[in-house]
């Protein structure tokens, strides 16, 4: 048997560890599910994209918390009308 070493900083590991923990999975079992996917596809198991970070920024990581627990749900309209007004205007 093998041993593959990664180095990686502690942030990002921590950040790995909670994400696959949240899944039911230890970092290096998720780290095998990469490997037998890429076997399987016979190649990246997923597409690998440039340009733009498509992980959520600390500010709307917020947004989407307060949406999910109902909170600090106001904004610069007081009712739907008045925002629809606002998106027709010139």
């Amino acid at each position: 048997m093998a041993t593959i070493e990664v180095s990686i900083d502690d942030g990002t590991k921590a950040e790995l560890d909670s994400l696959f923990s949240g899944l039911g999975l230890d970092t290096p079992t998720a780290v095998m599910m990469f490997f037998d996917e890429a076997l399987e596809k016979n190649g990246m198991p997923f597409i690998p994209k440039r340009g733009g970070d498509l992980k959520p920024n600390a500010e709307l990581r917020e947004a989407m918390e307060d949406v999910k627990h109902w909170r600090n749900l106001h904004g610069p309209f007081a009712n739907a009308e008045d925002a629809l007004r606002s998106m027709l205007k010139d």
